[in-house]
């Protein structure tokens, strides 16, 4: 079977199938005179391509003004520390960031500093706010298509319900200023995540975070096997779920040499992921496993971005780090299923020394609130063994490695001139339990300000609903 050997050969028509899906829906028939002539004929459709943007963001930043901040501590996100820095933000942008003698214009906002700290902006890379969100009745689980092994057609932002309360909770607690929303894990193919800016919006796409690439969203390992093998379905076994994923792929790289192929949604994500439009984050606990799905990767000719969970990690931190994937992972959860049992708290500080990429993720609509004291957790269990992770490390941990990891390194997740100012004033150490946010920005925005109590986004969900002797 040479052609399937040949999987990059197979590939390289990628291009021809996206370039004639435009085409199909570009093409109009007849002159200018022949349409004037025939107003009357019935009108073809045909729906939008995704090169022609389907479900676009519309998102628009919230009206900001041009803000000092000096005399804090500044974390940069990228491993620096600033003692009694100053960060200057104008234009929904970061401007300057720099020591006490970097220059600020007169007459605009300045804050004082002193005692506290600045950080950018928190990213979560994985939750579940808006698909799985508070109440969490049955009416809400919107996060797991679970009726199928592979379902990359669906696309987690189409459950997203904007008045999750979780949203500005994890604003006002955890100063999050971006997070990935991702499908369940139930499916070895699960879908598309989407990542969202924080902010208030009547719909998704008023929260969608412009020019972020989409993720898609695998697993291995107990759920696929668990879920369709109880109902007599493969797979059902871990050496099923790597069949489902091998054939899944090579169905996808047909489509994708199909000059003629219909459309199809589930094959046209595969395609984007493919040829490195959409990034795979791939829910994964056993070292053995994340092993064998990055050879998948290789085989099939795409690859992985993190592998989310990750508890046994630190089993294989050279081969993470050699193949350029992040682990985004907790600080301490384990043991709650078989192949979570082998976590360790020094998980994220092995990875630290390996030199691979760690992020510290949440999965939780509570973590997502106080990611800097996972984050801190983790750090101190490397000290307890000698392996000593700088503050300003683990505050990487969860700004610009999560950046990178969704793909949005270059607009977020450090503060650095040009990029966007989602930054946090943090009213103490932010690695302790004891320190909270006091401002938050995005896009130079101020989102939230504790002294201010209106200015903390309200769902209408938390409004409640009239009473019987209310007016209605």
């Amino acid at each position: 079977m040479p052609e399937i050997l040949n999987l990059r050969t197979r590939m390289g028509a990628f291009a021809t199938l996206a370039s004639a899906l435009a085409l199909g829906a570009c093409a109009t028939t007849g002159t200018a005179d022949d349409t004037a002539s025939t107003k009357s004929d019935a009108k073809e459709f045909a729906p939008k391509t995704e090169a022609e943007g389907v479900f676009p963001s519309t998102y628009s930043p919230y009206p900001g003004t041009a803000t000092a901040l000096k005399g804090a501590t500044v974390f940069d996100g990228k491993g620096g520390k600033i003692e009694n820095g100053v960060v200057f933000m104008s234009g929904g942008k970061i401007v300057a960031v720099g020591g006490p003698e970097t220059p600020i214009p007169a007459d605009i906002a300045v804050f004082d500093g002193t005692g506290k700290f600045v950080t950018p902006g928190i990213i979560d890379i994985h939750s579940h706010l808006g698909d799985y969100p508070s109440p969490g009745v049955d009416a809400h689980s919107d996060g797991n298509e679970a009726t199928s092994p592979t379902t990359p057609e669906v696309w987690a932002e189409h459950s997203v319900w904007p008045q999750d309360p979780g949203f500005a909770r994890a604003l006002a607690n955890g100063g999050i200023t971006a997070l990935q929303i991702l499908p369940g894990s139930a499916n070895l193919m699960g879908g598309r995540s989407v990542t969202l800016k924080n902010v208030p919006g009547r719909t998704t796409q008023q929260m969608k975070f412009p020019g972020a690439p989409y993720g898609f969203k695998m697993a291995c390992g107990e759920n696929p096997k668990r879920v369709y093998g109880g109902r007599g379905r493969m797979p059902s076994t871990r050496m099923g779920n790597l069949a489902v994923n091998r054939d899944t792929w090579l169905d996808a790289i047909d489509y994708a040499n199909d000059k003629k192929a219909k459309r199809d949604l589930g094959k046209e994500t595969l395609v984007g992921v493919l040829e490195g439009d959409i990034l795979v984050h791939n829910h994964c606990y056993r070292a053995d496993e994340m092993a064998l799905v990055m050879d998948m990767a290789k085989e099939m000719g795409y690859k992985v971005t993190a592998f989310h969970h990750a508890v046994e990690a630190y089993k294989i931190g050279d081969l993470l780090r050699e193949n350029d994937v992040c682990s985004a992972i907790w600080a301490d959860w384990y043991g709650f299923k078989m192949e979570s049992y082998d976590g360790i708290l020094e998980n994220a500080a092995f990875l630290q020394r390996e030199g691979a990429c760690v992020v510290i993720h949440s999965d939780d609509s509570n973590d997502i609130q106080r990611l800097n004291q996972e984050a801190r957790k983790a750090q101190k269990a490397g000290l307890r063994l000698g392996i000593d992770i700088s503050d300003a490390t683990a505050i990487q941990w969860i700004t610009y490695n999560a950046a990178k990891a969704m793909g949005i390194e270059e607009m977020t997740g450090s503060l650095e001139p040009g990029k966007m100012a989602d930054v946090v004033l943090w009213n103490g150490d932010p690695l302790s339990v004891y320190s909270r946010p006091e401002k938050v920005w995005i896009d130079g925005a101020l989102m939230y300000d504790a002294l201010d109590p209106k200015r903390r986004p309200v769902s209408d969900f938390e409004l409640g609903q009239p009473g019987e002797g209310d007016v209605k």
